[in-house]
């Protein structure tokens, strides 16, 4: 059985286009939304939404909807997230369109704020009547964003991010598998967390041994803020990961003094997913500062 993909080159993407007579890359997404529903995991809903986007690269990624029965509906991640933490996993430096197969809840229209191109980003809504591409400034049309809080030095979502951390000077490697620890230390460096200034990283490993990464991806708005566990849980089902059962180990990675922890709901949710993965949280600094 071919395992899914959640991304696809540029190349395949142009020829998808071509063999449809389609005029460009664009007319694609909404043709693969039903199919990238199926990837979709909501036990609890039921309802299956899915995220198929093209980047500025031309590739074209996919963003599915993941619940986690037994949990509050805050570690819910929604279709448009996945998207979005597909594209910094793959280093994806801008969003240009997306087709998704349900209207964007509000959430997710504030949480796309913190993309660079926000207010030109193009969406349609599959599941409408003559379905056509508007901007997301037509869904959001008073937004709160990124330069409300930030001076425009400060690099927004898919920019690059480097914060310098690194493990501190008494690190004992024999308490920690090193792959994952600097996966999650990658992760945590490459993190959009510039309004509470507490970088973050996670990394899980699968019972084959392959690792899986994920950066924090704050909001604005604070509450669509992605937690750095979920983006690793993206690039888990992105990567073709099975039941989350088989995540046997995973790291997580955060500041020193950081004024927003991740290590206590990071345990609830891998409690609740995987009850016996083995978790361990490790605090950096940035360099010189340990």
């Amino acid at each position: 059985m071919d395992q899914p993909r959640f991304v696809i080159s540029a190349t395949e993407a142009q020829l998808l286009a071509q063999s449809s007579g389609l005029p460009s890359v664009n007319e694609v997404l909404p043709t693969l939304v039903p199919t990238a529903q199926s990837l979709a995991r909501p036990p609890i809903s039921k309802f299956p939404v899915a995220a198929v986007g093209v980047g500025k690269s031309g590739r074209i990624f996919i963003g599915v909807n993941l619940e986690f029965p037994g949990l509050p509906f805050h570690h819910t991640i929604h279709a448009e997230q996945f998207l979005v933490a597909n594209l910094l996993l793959n280093s994806e430096p801008s969003l240009v369109s997306f087709a998704v197969s349900a209207a964007p809840c509000g959430h997710c229209r504030q949480f796309l704020q913190e993309l660079p191109n926000a207010t030109d980003l193009k969406i349609v809504i599959t599941n409408q009547r003559n379905p056509n591409f508007s901007p997301l400034s037509q869904f959001l049309n008073h937004r709160f964003g990124p330069r409300d809080l930030l001076p425009d030095s400060v690099p927004l979502l898919l920019e690059p991010h480097n914060h310098g951390l690194s493990l501190p000077n008494k690190f004992n490697s024999n308490d920690f598998d090193l792959k994952l620890v600097f996966a999650a230390l990658e992760a945590a460096n490459a993190s959009h967390a510039p309004y509470s200034a507490s970088p973050s990283g996670a990394a899980v490993m699968d019972c084959e041994g392959k690792v899986y990464r994920g950066s924090y991806i704050e909001s604005a708005a604070y509450n669509p803020s992605l937690g750095p566990l979920q983006a690793a849980i993206v690039a888990y089902v992105a990567g073709g990961g099975g039941d989350y059962e088989r995540i046997v180990a995973a790291v997580l990675v955060e500041k020193d003094g950081a004024v927003v922890k991740q290590e206590h709901t990071a345990r609830l949710l891998l409690r609740a997913i995987s009850p016996k993965c083995d978790f361990k949280a490790l605090i950096c600094s940035p360099k010189n500062e340990d």
